[in-house]
């Protein structure tokens, strides 16, 4: 018995996975829904498993799910190329890319400046805790990451955009304001205001912190870090965020910490697989542009 799965079922399952919806995969396709859900059931039932769970924000795949796109993405993507390649794609006209960051900066202002050169195209973009970042990465579920200091490995493409260090930051009128240099110690009588577990700042602040044997009896611990902004304005504290990792405002300063004067390196991170894809060197080519003009 010929046990293998037909193509379209396995293109149905792909991008029902990359678009997290039956209906979704169908527009994309350019085939009906039913199309779609058939060749999906079709798969479940060769292989025995469930791949998608039903939930309230869309759909979800199961391990087994998981397992299989992680495969059949990479065919996708290969495919992609070849059409690409043999069609010669002089311009790009529309398309869709998935872009996560673990902060605003320098994300934002690129994906502006993407925004404003191929205004067809569609951006989804999120903002994530590193470990998360990371692993929607790995598990190429996302196109683009802009992360800091992303993990090494033969199945990622990484190009660093800048350097940056961390900085407290305050409100302009603080105490601490007008210094030009803080020490960890200086902080110590404020409340800390760090992002959730699994953010590459507090792992570095909670390293810091234990090297040098300081004590912080208060700190909050909230999302992501327009979340840390947010809660410094409104006076619940002081903030450890890297430089230029948010949107300017008057009404914060950010002042340099003798024990943190490490520099790290906000990169792009992606698929290796995926960067000759016109969409993706679309978005590198305008990232070295934005680079080149310091527009972060």
């Amino acid at each position: 018995m010929n046990n293998r799965p037909s193509p379209y079922q396995i293109t149905a399952f792909t991008y029902v996975a990359r678009e997290r919806s039956f209906s979704g995969a169908a527009s994309v396709l350019s085939v009906t829904q039913s199309s779609i859900t058939q060749h999906v059931a079709n798969l479940e039932k060769r292989m025995g498993t469930q791949l998608f769970v039903r939930r309230r924000d869309g759909l979800e795949m199961t391990r087994a799910g998981s397992e299989l796109f992680r495969i059949t993405d990479r065919l996708a993507t290969l495919d992609q190329l070849v059409t690409e390649k043999v069609n010669d794609y002089s311009a790009l006209t529309d398309g869709h890319i998935r872009i996560i960051a673990n902060a605003p900066r320098p994300a934002m202002p690129i994906i502006s400046r993407y925004g404003e050169l191929f205004p067809k195209v569609q951006i989804d973009f999120t903002l994530y805790n590193w470990t998360t970042a990371m692993g929607l990465v790995a598990d190429r579920h996302v196109d683009i990451a802009i992360v800091t200091e992303p993990e090494e490995s033969d199945a990622l493409f990484t190009q660093e955009l800048r350097r940056t260090t961390y900085m407290a930051h305050m409100p302009a009128d603080h105490r601490l304001a007008g210094r030009k240099s803080l020490s960890l110690a200086d902080l110590q009588a404020d409340t800390l205001i760090l992002p959730e577990d699994g953010s590459l700042t507090q792992k570095v602040v909670r390293a810091k912190i234990s090297e040098f044997g300081f004590e912080f009896p208060r700190i909050i611990k909230t999302t992501t870090f327009p979340m840390v902004k947010e809660a410094i304005l409104h006076g619940l504290g002081l903030g450890i965020l890297l430089e230029n990792s948010l949107y300017p405002s008057e009404k914060l300063v950010a002042i340099p910490i003798k024990e943190m004067s490490e520099q790290y390196r906000d990169c792009i991170a992606l698929s290796a697989d995926k960067r000759e894809l016109r969409l993706i060197q679309s978005f590198l080519n305008v990232a070295v542009d934005a680079r080149a003009a310091h527009i972060f």
